[in-house]
């Protein structure tokens, strides 16, 4: 079994369908896109939060959730400050975290073998046109599988170095990370190869 980003429950959400979910999300990021107004982008923002907690969330696995968007946030700010005026600002920034938020929450609550074999149902009609459901459901199950993967392994190039007593900056931590991220993607390649 891939492992992924799952985190078991027994809400409402965590019960749903995978296929429901990823249809409720391909809805809700084109209503948000379409949203004229900050407040109505503000709202969808504060019931997706609420969403967290009918999911049995706290409020450190929301941030946690958000977290590695806020320079990306920080720069969509500015830059339409500068662009724009501070509503459209708001806009963006609430329709991005709003739209990021939600699709971690249907990772949070959707087991990852239930999320390809969703993608794989909605994709199979496409085969008839040279799309191989199998191919692409299998990279999405290894893009979600390498997203817990980082964060496991830039935390243990964190600790070696603070074991070695080492506190340079985190620009450090970008080549063994990377090094060992390709070994790990040479090793899962290779193991598709035998497979096939």
């Amino acid at each position: 079994m891939i492992v992924g980003l799952y985190r078991a429950g027994n809400s409402v959400l965590h019960r749903m369908r995978a296929g429901v979910k990823l249809v409720a999300l391909a809805l809700f990021g084109t209503l948000l896109l379409s949203l004229p107004s900050l407040w109505l982008a503000a709202s969808a923002l504060f019931l997706v939060c609420l969403a967290y907690a009918v999911a049995g969330f706290g409020l450190h696995t929301l941030l946690a959730q958000i977290r590695p968007l806020l320079i990306v946030l920080a720069i969509l700010f500015a830059a339409q400050i500068w662009l724009a005026d501070l509503t459209a600002a708001g806009l963006s920034v609430a329709r991005l975290a709003a739209l990021v938020l939600a699709a971690g929450l249907v990772t949070l609550t959707t087991r990852t073998e239930d999320l390809v074999g969703a993608i794989h149902a909605t994709l199979s009609p496409l085969e008839r046109f040279g799309v191989d459901a199998g191919k692409v459901s299998l990279a999405i199950s290894l893009t979600l599988r390498f997203i817990p993967l980082v964060s496991q392994v830039v935390d243990e190039v964190k600790e070696a170095q603070a074991a070695r007593g080492s506190r340079k900056p985190v620009v450090t931590l970008i080549v063994p990370v990377i090094i060992r991220l390709l070994k790990s993607a040479d090793a899962i390649a290779e193991a598709i190869d035998a497979r096939s």
